[in-house]
């Protein structure tokens, strides 16, 4: 055998600058089939599987974009900070941790809130984040959800309300929990006015959050496959000491056993929330025919 064929040295030598790799940030894999699709796919079905429909968790802008027509919207208290009023500490003080998850994710806390137009209609949304410190609920969270409810009273706009939540902030302790009785007494001002509240429950929604704004709405939606409750699957298996069942918490089970209106896909959301927003909209009675109807 001719001496150039043979291999001089073991192992691959080339060097890392020379090597060609698929570059980053082209390819999607489903987590849960495994189906592998281009990124450019997977952002125009709105970050779900277009094999299995699984539903990535998604950003408050990513939700603003495509149920606001044109992506135009106001956001609404946008900088707004948590302050510190226990000078926790745990691993790291309180603020640092804030400062280093908002230089991370270039959040200020984790809901934001935002008015705009969908399919010609007024809505305001409040979305949460669930990468700001795991999308938990703490003074800041519950004043901008207050203030965007109160907005929505104020112009007599309809609300929509996108939890995404591993519940109470532990850092804030009592101030923490103070915010679920806030923003019930908001909502129910809202239900007083006549004004519709929407709540849609993503993956995932647990904890305080559960047990105030998110299971408060006139209708009770769901992302498939969404994880909703109070306490996580694990810790009620502890506690109870009895297996669960199959699928238990998931939007499907929670909407079997009567705690959801329906569940809808990413893709629909629009399309179904203009549908009912016009269905619930309040029928306008020229004068003369109401001064008729009274007479």
């Amino acid at each position: 055998m001719s001496s150039w064929f043979k291999r001089k040295e073991k192992g691959i030598v080339t060097p890392t600058e020379q090597k060609k790799e698929t570059p980053d940030g082209l390819w999607y894999k489903c987590p849960e089939c495994k189906t592998v699709a281009t990124m450019a796919e997977h952002k125009r079905l709105l970050s779900t599987c277009g094999n299995c429909g699984h539903h990535d968790r998604i950003d408050a802008g990513e939700y603003f974009d495509f149920l606001f027509d044109n992506h135009e919207y106001q956001e609404l208290d946008a900088d707004m900070r948590s302050a510190d009023p226990l000078n926790f500490v745990d691993t790291k003080a309180y603020p640092q941790r804030v400062a280093a998850t908002e230089k991370s994710t270039g959040l200020k806390d984790a809901v934001r809130s935002a008015h705009g137009q969908m399919n010609g209609l007024g809505l305001v949304v409040a979305a949460m984040d669930f990468k700001f410190i795991g999308g938990s609920m703490g003074s800041v969270v519950g004043e901008k959800i207050a203030r965007a409810i109160d907005y929505a009273r104020q112009n007599r706009l309809p609300f929509l309300m996108i939890s995404r939540s591993g519940g109470a902030r532990m850092m804030e302790a009592g101030f923490s929990l103070m915010q679920m009785a806030k923003t019930s007494a908001k909502l129910a001002l809202l239900s007083e006015a006549g004004i519709p509240y929407i709540s849609l429950l993503t993956d995932p929604t647990t904890g305080g959050v559960t047990a105030s704004f998110a299971m408060l709405g006139d209708f009770n939606i769901a992302e498939p496959g969404a994880l909703i409750g109070f306490a996580g699957p694990r810790v009620i298996k502890e506690t109870i000491g009895k297996d669960l069942p199959k699928g238990f918490q998931s939007a499907e089970f929670v909407l079997e056993h009567g705690f959801l209106d329906f569940i809808v896909d990413r893709k629909e959301l629009k399309h179904k929330l203009t549908d009912l927003l016009t269905m619930l909209k309040p029928i306008e009675v020229p004068a003369a025919e109401s001064a008729a109807l009274v007479r």
